[in-house]
């Protein structure tokens, strides 16, 4: 086709997309003509981005804080980018469920990696004093993090494993909701009472969290898979795709964050309080929550022995 053919059928083609919206080309055009040249900082809002870091002290390594939670969070809204991608997809395709599987565990890796910055990358003396100006205010209270575990599986799941025995499928969302295992956490063992932190967080986002709950109460990842047919259960790709997923997200992303914690809040004799009241040491080891997106794809012995390793982890600071 000769190039002012081209042309001629590309502007047909405009005609008839933009004759759909009730106006003629004309004044798309005319748009087109008088709109700015697109740059690089307008299209991704870099002056914006980089005005976002609003330390609440002068010390210099709260606006590293910061700036790793803020792209802590982007990576999750990658995750959950994919995630959503999984779970309204209709043709349950091998191929696709694969690869969507396979980016989130590239993210869920680039967030392992990294938390090095946190771990080693802030004097522990500045970190114990403009923590003190951040309560009640804690990582706890991530959302995205909350709907990547919804996404991920079934409710009864993410029931703390000391009533999960108690629960199944047929209870309702909000009795299972009621009882997920990060509250306990944000709760006090003696008196039962909720920590501020947990409230604030419980107001804001419980209506959220319980609509996409109900929304993918038999479409989560691991629906999803327990729905495909038997040849593709039975992939091993998929199977070591979505076994890596429940050990990044639920063994190796928390003993990370259990490296923190003792890098910053443990120290001889007593240790420092998270700052929204969590108790930490009960609420971050993998192994006493045993959080397990898809259980039947992990032999009994792995179930059992689940996050095992942050023994090691934390009294040989090498392996990190």
């Amino acid at each position: 086709m000769k190039h002012d053919e081209r042309i001629e059928s590309q502007i047909n083609k405009l005609e008839e997309k933009f004759k759909n919206s009730g106006q003629d080309l004309s004044s798309y055009l005319d748009g087109l003509l008088y709109q700015k040249y697109l740059t690089y900082w307008d299209y991704i809002h870099l002056d914006t981005l980089l005005s976002i870091q609003v330390p609440r002290t002068h010390f210099p390594d709260e606006e590293i804080f910061i700036m790793y939670h803020q792209i802590t969070e982007l990576y999750f809204k990658l995750i959950l980018h994919e995630q959503k991608q999984i779970v309204e997809d209709k043709s349950q395709n091998l191929d696709f469920f694969i690869e969507k599987a396979n980016r989130i565990n590239s993210y869920f890796q680039a967030l392992i990696s990294s938390f090095k910055i946190m771990i080693n990358g802030m004097q522990r003396e500045q970190f114990l004093r403009y923590r003190m100006a951040l309560l009640p205010a804690s990582g706890f209270q991530s959302a995205q993090y909350r709907m990547i575990e919804i996404y991920a599986t079934s409710l009864e799941n993410l029931v703390h494993h000391t009533e999960r025995d108690s629960f199944s499928n047929k209870n309702s969302i909000e009795e299972l909701f009621e009882h997920i295992y990060w509250k306990k956490g944000a709760t006090d063992i003696v008196t039962g009472e909720k920590t501020l932190t947990l409230k604030q967080f419980e107001f804001r986002y419980t209506p959220r969290l319980l609509r996409i709950s109900n929304e993918v109460m038999s479409s989560t990842i691991y629906h999803k898979y327990l729905q495909l047919p038997k040849t593709s259960r039975e992939n091993e790709t998929l199977i070591s795709a979505l076994k890596d997923l429940d050990v990044n997200a639920n063994v190796n992303w928390p003993l990370m964050h259990m490296g923190s914690a003792y890098r910053y809040l443990a120290k001889e004799g007593k240790d420092v309080d998270a700052t929204g009241g969590t108790n930490w040491k009960a609420y971050l080891p993998p192994s006493f929550q045993k959080i397990i997106f898809f259980p039947t794809l992990h032999s009994e012995e792995e179930r059992e022995t689940w996050g095992k390793q942050w023994v090691d982890h934390i009294y040989n600071p090498t392996n990190t």
